[in-house]
């Protein structure tokens, strides 16, 4: 037991500045990011719209369901279809947070390399919806946005990267910290160099896995790095990496619903051959090499058990006060009724998981006419609507923005 608390609290010291860095810049581009200047350079079907679609995702910190209706609303503002492809491929592999985090435990050849290889997969896939999907499957609905937001900006920089993004990746960030202790001391040392010698099955193993999973960009990195210390090549490590945070089950439902068959088919082809195809790249060129992990964390944790480092410490002790604060807001959700009258009316409400989806619903809900307010509920999976809308008025808007409308609770 000692040993789990060492290996995870070491893990921690050693992410923990850089994401609470990777946190309030994230902060920053979310506010003073105009949503509409995205739109702007998107709405060409030529690859330069296709190439700014994946640059300007690369940053931002969306989940790979936070960042559907995101897709959505690029879409309903006019951009292309191989952009808002581009923009939904290229965005949750990577953010800013994430990249810094990767630094932090893989090395700055993994942090260099998953953005590199989130671009490039973004603009394929566009490029391949460009060409392939075809106009009338990929028809333009009434204009939402994806965020109802008050205060100062600097404010909603705070409460956005301490408080909201916290709160969406809190639990994820948990479980990959404690998985990633779980394998440290419970899989055998070189456990997978068993399969050294088949590269291309490690990957195959690590698709099969990851793909059903719903797991963050950063809450992946925790866990690739403790399979590479048990002889997982650094190839699988960034299959794990790019297909993990990219996809999950719920994401494609929505993709294929709101999107149709042909973008969802080419959505998830793109991912999966070119996750394979860096792998096979990275194994080749040996950028593990340069890159000492088992000495990294093995120092760290001799560091945390004698001396800590008293910045990365304090750092720590920072985050997991947002954490802790995070997940006990999460367990009162649960429980919390939102808005209540006698015109009050609760739906459950499918596929919501993070802060960007409950504004989704909620901006896309409160322009229909007879509505007086709505509150959605991620954790709980409701939406409250005060008001007169007619619930086939209320179904359309939640299923515009791509989530599941299942009716009355």
């Amino acid at each position: 037991m000692k040993d789990f608390w060492i290996s995870l609290l070491s893990v921690v010291n050693a992410m923990s500045p850089y994401l609470l860095l990777g946190f309030f810049i994230a902060g920053i581009l979310h506010v003073f990011v105009p949503k509409r200047f995205y739109a702007k350079y998107l709405s060409k079907e030529n690859k330069l719209s296709v190439l700014w679609a994946a640059l300007l995702g690369i940053p931002l910190p969306l989940c790979s369901c936070g960042v559907i209706p995101t897709a959505i609303g690029l879409k309903n503002e006019h951009a292309s279809k191989g952009s808002v492809g581009a923009f939904l491929i290229a965005t949750p592999q990577t953010g800013i947070d994430s990249i810094l985090a990767t630094f932090s435990l893989l090395g700055l050849g993994f942090a260099i390399v998953r953005p590199i290889a989130a671009l490039a997969t973004g603009v394929c896939g566009g490029i391949l919806i460009n060409r392939l999907v075809k106009n009338e499957s990929y028809s333009v609905t009434e204009n939402c946005s994806c965020s109802l937001e008050s205060g100062s900006r600097w404010w909603r920089v705070l409460r956005y990267s301490f408080f909201e993004m916290i709160q969406d990746i809190s639990l994820r960030l948990v479980i990959g910290l404690i998985l990633a202790a779980l394998i440290n001391i419970a899989v055998p040392d070189e456990f997978f160099l068993n399969f050294a010698s088949k590269p291309l099955l490690q990957m195959m193993v690590i698709l099969i896995v990851a793909i059903p999973m719903y797991v963050c960009s950063t809450g992946s990195i925790p866990i690739a790095a403790a399979l590479m210390l048990k002889g997982l090549s650094p190839g699988a490590a960034l299959v794990m990496l790019m297909a993990g945070p990219a996809v999950n089950m719920a994401s494609i439902l929505v993709v294929k619903k709101s999107l149709g068959n042909r973008f969802t088919f080419i959505y998830l082809s793109t991912i999966i051959l070119f996750s394979i195809l860096f792998g096979l790249l990275i194994n080749m060129i040996g950028i593990a090499s340069e890159m000492p992990l088992s000495a990294r964390l093995s120092d760290c944790c001799e560091s945390y058990s004698a001396s800590p480092n008293i910045f990365s410490s304090i750092c720590s002790i920072i985050l997991l006060i947002f954490i802790v604060n995070a997940l006990i807001m999460k367990l009162l959700s649960r429980f919390k009724k939102g808005v209540t009258s006698d015109d009050t009316t609760i739906y459950h409400i499918d596929g919501m998981h993070c802060g960007h989806c409950k504004y989704a619903v909620e901006n896309a809900v409160s322009k229909i006419k007879g509505v007086k307010g709505c509150e959605a509920n991620p954790v709980a999976n409701t939406l409250s609507v005060t008001g007169l809308a007619s619930e086939s008025e209320i179904r359309n808007a939640v299923e515009q923005v791509g989530f599941t409308f299942i009716g009355k609770k």
